[in-house]
């Protein structure tokens, strides 16, 4: 299948390990890697501006499928023009297939799966206290709207339906999305059931491609599974590696002290001229192991999230401007920091702020959140053009406990 628009180039590897700078090319401009994706769930980054994100560095934004299907319907999101246009963001856009939010939520977790591999497994995981919201079989899930209660079906075929509608730049295939805490079995009939639902999309996608001619090329990312066991993880890589994608997602629950060696081993699989999206991950130490190992670019809505929180970043610990202690502090929350936050206004401003339950506040802490970790990942990428990879993150890291 013709691909106008879309291409993947390596410029500069890693002396050791499987970290690469490079560059996507999309219809709809450039993503210079390794990058952090912004998550704009609902077509915006909560409490920010499009073209403020566009100021502070970002490169490309990521919206849900699900949320936009639900709200306001995929349909308006395509005659608006798809996604870029309809939020203002003049820059490449990347939806997930929904996969994630319709099983997350469907089982109770909300943002993220159950985490504690430690605990007893089945095969039937659900959050204490919550009903089943979503079914899965082998041809699909049903699940019940978390806004209205509304029931709904999606299939691979809807999941690329849908996101051909919403029109981002690159969109993943629907997937099982499990958690580590369901059993080694149901975990293997997972793996085989996202190869099956990947190789439905790629189909899909082709019809798609074909009848919408009119629409820049949309790039298809497979997104492997596999929880923590190397086998499967290792499989599903191969065989999606097989199919005519045009990159991969490493998706799923993770083990975080193990994050980096299940990045490995799913890359080492990957073929090399493909980009490869960890997705939900960006915590500073789990992004300088998720890159050592192979990973081009990530999304989490953790920055945007603990800055309406009143958690915001910094070099050496992050921490709770809503604390006492900052009432007074008219130091910006980082000075070495050169968002429009940082150099405008004080931890006090924005104590007030969040005390007084302003909107402002989200706005600002916010802004500096998102910056500090584009910044952080165009400070990974140039490292590694300028060969001192190891350097950066041994400073960082040690600065950040």
């Amino acid at each position: 299948m013709t691909k106008p628009g879309f291409s993947f180039d390596v410029e500069q590897r890693l002396e050791s390990g499987l970290g690469r700078a490079g560059v996507i090319h999309t219809p709809h401009g450039d993503i210079q890697t390794p990058a952090f994706t912004p998550v704009g769930t609902k077509a915006t980054v909560k409490a920010v501006l499009p073209e403020t994100m566009r100021e502070l560095g970002a490169q490309v934004i990521l919206a849900n499928a699900y949320h936009l299907y639900l709200q306001p319907g995929a349909d308006i999101v395509d005659e608006a023009g798809g996604l870029a246009a309809f939020m203002g963001w003049h820059g490449p856009t990347i939806t997930d297939s929904g996969g994630f939010q319709v099983l997350s939520l469907g089982v109770g977790f909300k943002k993220i799966l159950a985490m504690d591999a430690k605990s007893v497994r089945s095969d039937d995981v659900i959050a204490a206290g919550k009903d089943r919201l979503a079914h899965v079989d082998d041809d699909g899930v049903t699940f019940k709207s978390h806004l209205d209660g509304s029931m709904h079906r999606f299939t691979p075929e809807v999941s690329m339906q849908v996101q051909h509608q919403i029109g981002a730049d690159i969109m993943f295939a629907f997937d099982e999305c499990t958690t580590l805490l369901n059993t080694r079995e149901y975990q293997e009939r997972s793996v085989a059931r996202t190869q099956a639902w990947a190789e439905r999309c790629v189909a899909e996608h082709v019809r798609q491609t074909a009848a919408r001619s009119h629409r820049p090329y949309q790039a298809l990312f497979a997104v492997v599974q596999g929880a923590q066991y190397e086998d499967l993880r290792r499989q599903s890589a191969r065989d999606l590696a097989a199919l005519d994608v045009d990159g991969f997602g490493i998706g799923g629950a993770l083990e975080k002290d193990r994050l980096g060696t299940i990045v490995r081993w799913v890359c080492e699989e990957l073929p090399d001229d493909r980009p490869r999206h960890l997705l939900g991950i960006g915590e500073v130490s789990d992004i300088f192991a998720a890159v050592e190992n192979g990973a081009d670019t990530f999304d989490c809505v953790a920055p945007s999230r603990n800055a309406r929180n009143g958690t915001v970043y910094h070099p050496v610990k992050g921490f709770h401007l809503t604390n006492g202690g900052y009432r007074r502090d008219f130091n910006p929350i980082d000075d070495t920091c050169d968002c429009y936050t940082c150099t405008h206004y004080t931890r006090a401003y924005v104590h007030h702020l969040l005390k007084a339950k302003e909107m402002l506040a989200s706005t600002l802490a916010t802004i500096h959140n998102e910056r500090y970790i584009v910044r952080l990942l165009d400070r990974i990428r140039a490292s590694i053009v300028a060969g001192h990879f190891t350097d950066l993150r041994d400073d960082v890291l040690n600065r950040d406990r």
